[in-house]
Order: C-alpha cells, then structure tokens, then sequence
C-alpha cells in the first residue's frame, strides 16, 4: 500500500509539457494605438483548441504593440511564430530587444535617469532635442545606430502625449511631449524576458502578404491592421507613412480569404462602423462567410476626450 502525503504535488501530465509553458507573464513594452490588451481574454477565446498541438506555427503580420503575441509567448511552447509590421522603427525595437537587449537598457537607463532628474517645467528641451535626434538617424547604418533609435523610440513612447506614435507626410515623428510626472521608461526585467522569448521568433519588416511563405495549414494567423476610422477624430491608421484606407482593408480581406481556403486558423480585428452608421455593413459585406462577433472595448486614444468611452468591435473568424 502506497501512502501519499497530504502536501505532496499533484504529477505533471507529460503530455502537456509540450505545448503548456512557464514564462514569465510578458507585456507590451510600448503602448500602442489599437493595442488588444483589454481584448485578450475575448481573443484568447478564440484561439484554436489545436494551438499547441496540431497548431504548432503562429502570425501576426500586423503586430503593433505585441500583446496577442506576447500571451501566445507566455502560455504556449511553438515550432515557429512569424512577426510582421510595416513600420520600420517599430520592427527595428523589436530586433534590438531580440539581438542586443543589454545595449538598449544601458541607454534607456541613462535617458530614463537623466529625464527623471530634470524639473518637470524644463523637460520639453530635452524631448524635443531628443524627438530631433530620433528623426535624424536611419537604422540599418550600423548596430549602434539601431540600438540608439530603438532606446529613442522607446523614451518617445513613454513620455509622449498618450503614447501615441504620429508621423507626418515626411515620415517623421511629430507627438508633443506628455505630462507624465514619473513614467516607467526602463522595464529591465520585462525587456529581458521577453528578449529570451524573442530568440526564434522571425521579425520582418513589410506588407501583411509577405507573411504568406510562412503560412500553412499548421498556422494560426492574427491580423490587427490599423482600424478603419469611424470618426474624423478617430484616425490613427497613419502610424507610418503609408496609408491603411478602404481599398487596403479589401485588399486584406482578399488575402484572408485566400489563405483560409488553405486551412488556416484566422482570427481579424476591426473597428464596428455601426458604432456611428448603423447602415454600414462594411466588413459584413467584405467577411460574409466569415464568423463576426461584437465585443466591447474602451477607446483610449482620440484627440477629443467626449469621443473616449465604451465602444464595440469586431473579431472576425473562420472557424
């Protein structure tokens, strides 16, 4: 007869190491216009019960600030994960947490201490000499370089009005400065852990249908491509200098179709343009044979604060 103390741990089933996973609970390390972190549990909902298993790839050609894909990092143990975004200073961050994470916080401690010791009143010479020298550089010169625009992209982010990223028709970033007394500049702990995280992850600079190489039937793909505008006062789809209009968002939904017909697990997010235009069936039309389900979320960036508040939005499934 066996005797099994009280205290003793439950076994692992083995047949769940594989795809369950313990890392440290990951988070964006920039707020991002459009960014999904009060949507993950409607989303997580909708990740394939195969993700992990039969599922073992996963895409995300529109990532943003990550949070999608750092909740896949976090819980699940993939073959292979394919990141994408059109814009290249963003990608650039990413590739420098990846690459030379010891680098980047060496400067954003030194940008986060010297910001912290100015006066509050005297710190808009120092962002915008900052914002300058941000402009000024091109990534790709050299590693330096790289390292240097990513810490800057960073420092920008946390210090900016509401952490928005602008540019304007010459590509350059234009965001006044915010009024955070005391903004968390340097996470150190979670740059590193989501540097190990990061280490096989493929991260590309360009259009959402380069993603197709890497797509199969084993993939599950995300897109979250800069929403369509449901206000004037609600586009903030110019994140780089390219623009994400109508014919882009059919020119996504023609994509989707096309590489669903393969097999793929897909999961779309979108903006409800019913929230203002009741008659408008824009993406109903465009994702017919689609799954579209409403949930609601909180709009937290638009230049008018009355047009802040609870909104509902889509996510569009093929499965």
């Amino acid at each position: 007869m066996w005797l099994i103390p009280k205290d003793a741990e439950k076994p692992v089933d083995g047949r769940s190491l594989r795809y369950m996973k313990k890392t440290p609970q990951l988070k964006p390390f920039v707020k991002w216009a459009g960014g999904k972190g009060q949507l993950i549990n409607e989303i997580r909902n909708l990740y394939p019960k195969e993700l992990g298993k039969e599922i073992n790839k996963y895409a995300e050609p529109f990532v943003g600030g990550g949070a999608i894909l750092f909740d896949i990092l976090t819980h699940y143990n993939l073959d292979s994960i394919y990141i994408s975004d059109i814009n290249a200073e963003l990608i650039n961050a990413y590739r420098v947490i990846r690459d030379d994470v010891e680098g980047l916080i060496s400067l954003l401690s030194s940008l986060q201490d010297e910001y912290l010791s100015i006066e509050l009143e005297s710190r808009k010479d120092y962002y915008y000499a900052k914002r300058d020298r941000f402009n000024n550089l091109k990534i790709n010169i050299d590693d330096s370089i790289n390292v240097e625009k990513a810490a800057l992209f960073i420092f920008l982010n946390k210090t900016c009005f509401n952490g928005l990223y602008r540019v304007n028709r010459k590509g350059l970033f234009n965001v006044p400065i915010g009024a955070y007394k005391n903004p968390c500049i340097c996470d150190s702990e979670n740059l590193i852990n989501i540097s190990k995280a990061l280490q096989n992850v493929t991260i590309v600079c360009g259009d959402f249908e380069e993603s197709e190489k890497f797509i199969d039937k084993n993939t599950f793909a995300y897109f979250d491509p800069p929403y369509r505008p449901i206000s004037d006062t609600a586009n903030f789809t110019a994140y780089s200098e390219n623009v994400f209009d109508d014919s882009e968002q059919i020119r996504l939904a023609r994509f989707v179709k096309k590489i669903a017909s393969k097999g793929v697990r897909i999961v779309v997010s979108n903006s409800d343009p019913k929230n203002t235009i009741k008659e408008d069936s824009f993406f109903e039309r465009l994702y017919s044979s689609f799954n579209i389900t409403r949930v609601e979320a909180t709009r937290m960036i638009n230049c008018n604060s009355d047009n802040r508040g609870k909104i509902n939005e889509l996510l569009i499934s093929n499965y």
